[in-house]
């Protein structure tokens, strides 16, 4: 019973891992890359320098600005200038009910002169909703989530040696090597799969799991945020004008009473009205436990403090740390470093997952003049999900650079680019043969992602001869990590040159001797 029950768990792990293992590679790819969101909007917008942080005096630019450009909205967001996003974001419904969302000059206060871009908000976006429509984009990718949470504890069950298993590697063994790559990266970062991946299905729980929510809420289901989120809780509208309260004078307020914290979000209800209010929410990065919908509510006319309220209940505090922990806003760089190589770890444990499936059946066709249909097709989409992904990705930043800045549309021309290059390069690997494909594919990421540098120096003056002296480290952050990953990918497709033949000759002899594989 025992073998048996080990042996379905290998079956729910092989072909769970194989169904959705391109989508989870895309998604931990994605996800990998948002940590360095900010990094990435930073590259994406060469035009917005870096200015001395003065948090009093940009909050009286946004204010001014959207004063002037947004007296009529009902509602103002505001994100500062930190460290890694030198801009001031300001965010507002227009009257026709479109949602602005624009970035100032943290200098002057005008609107930044930037290229548009979304930035690092694409990955961001696209690795919980997949750019599809919402719900079904965040349904989608939280299947792909249990589903990984599945494979994750059936790997467990069903290697039983698995910690031993993690100090074996049998480099130039063609299927052992990859298996035992496999199993060493998912040991390493195990505890970090574990709470990814069920962090993401308490992020979307209200949506996942509604039946309390009916049970207790009926049709007003909305009124459970007023509970979740205090801050909710200002009092509508009175339609009587009154000037807003200088924003500095409550953020002065806001740090005698937490010295050293920094702020998060700023939103204001009803601006220009004689019940607005402010909201301060504390900077995610303070703390582990997220506290969206708490923080500060002032008096928007006269500046009294109307309520301030943090988390106090356990349930809110686990939902929010496992909300923290999965976006990891606290990190520092060193931290946030770790994070990122962990989804790569994750990312390099699905994509060996897919390459050994394959593997292990293409062997039992070795000497087929054609192998199945199916393998094919799995060949194709491995070659596309992996090496089309990257080949993609590298293809949005080098468009981001390429388009003209005055191109309609700019933005969603950039993510029209990435898609097309996905697609083209299923197309490739479908005429092409399997080893070529993943050569020609991998060697031209590599090109393109080395290249990388040398492109933004080229397009802009904020190349890595101006970022590192001028200590821009988010900029010249993303050009040293391309200019690494394109080393790295070439040193993958040296390998894949030289080892294939190898390995080939090696199973071929193996199998006339009659040794296993």
């Amino acid at each position: 019973m025992k073998e048996g029950f080990r042996q379905a768990m290998a079956w729910l792990h092989t072909w769970a891992g194989l169904v959705f293992g391109w989508l989870l590679f895309a998604i931990f790819l994605t996800g990998t890359l948002s940590y360095f969101k900010d990094e990435v909007n930073h590259w994406t917008h060469p035009e917005i320098v870096l200015h001395p942080l003065d948090d009093a005096a940009a909050l009286d630019k946004a204010q001014r600005y959207l004063e002037q450009h947004a007296a009529g909205a009902k509602t103002w967001y505001m994100n500062l200038p930190d460290e890694r996003q030198p801009y001031i974001q300001v965010m507002y419904q227009e009257p026709s009910g479109r949602f602005a969302n624009q970035l100032l000059d943290a200098a002057s206060g005008q609107l930044a002169a930037a290229r548009s871009s979304m930035g690092g908000e694409f990955f961001y976006q696209f690795h919980y909703q997949l750019q599809l429509p919402y719900p079904w984009g965040r349904w989608l990718a939280s299947l792909c989530a249990l589903v990984m949470l599945v494979t994750l504890v059936s790997g467990i069950i069903t290697h039983k040696k698995i910690f031993k298993e993690f100090f074996t590697f049998r480099p130039r063994k063609g299927q052992r090597s990859w298996l035992d790559g496999h199993n060493a990266v998912g040991v390493l970062v195990l505890p970090f799969h574990l709470m990814i991946t069920y962090s993401s299905l308490v992020i979307f729980m209200t949506m996942l799991l509604p039946g309390n929510i009916l049970a207790q809420y009926g049709k007003q289901t909305s009124a459970i945020y007023d509970d979740l989120m205090p801050s909710r809780g200002v009092p509508a509208a009175a339609n009587q004008p009154a000037p807003l309260v200088p924003l500095s004078e409550l953020y002065r307020d806001f740090q005698q009473q937490a010295p050293g914290s920094r702020l998060g979000l700023i939103e204001v209800d009803h601006p220009g009205d004689a019940n607005a209010s402010v909201v301060f929410g504390r900077h995610g990065g303070d703390r582990i436990v997220h506290q969206i919908g708490y923080g500060r509510v002032y008096d928007g006319v006269s500046g009294a403090l109307r309520f301030d309220r943090q988390v106090s209940s356990v349930p809110m505090m686990i939902a929010g740390g496992l909300y923290g922990m999965h976006m990891g806003h606290f990190a520092g760089p060193g931290l946030r470093w770790l994070y990122f190589l962990a989804g790569i770890g994750g990312t390099a444990m699905i994509g060996t997952g897919l390459v050994m499936w394959l593997g292990k059946r293409q062997l039992k066709h070795a000497k087929s003049a054609r192998q199945p249909f199916h393998l094919r097709l799995v060949a194709v989409l491995n070659v596309m999900s992996m090496g089309g992904l990257m080949l993609a990705v590298i293809g949005f930043f080098y468009a981001n650079r390429l388009l003209p800045l005055e191109l309609a549309g700019r933005s969603g021309l950039e993510v029209r680019v990435f898609f097309w290059i996905w697609a083209l390069s299923a197309l490739h690997a479908a005429l092409r043969p399997a080893r070529q494909a993943w050569l020609e594919q991998l060697g031209l990421a590599a090109l393109l992602y080395a290249g990388l540098p040398l492109l933004n120096a080229l397009t802009t003056d904020q190349g890595l001869n101006h970022s590192v002296i001028e200590g821009d480290w988010a900029m010249a952050g993303v050009d040293l990590a391309a200019l690494a990953w394109g080393l790295l990918l070439a040193w993958a497709v040296h390998k894949l040159w030289r080892n294939v033949p190898v390995v080939k000759a090696r199973k071929v002899a193996m199998r006339a001797e009659g040794e296993p594989t």
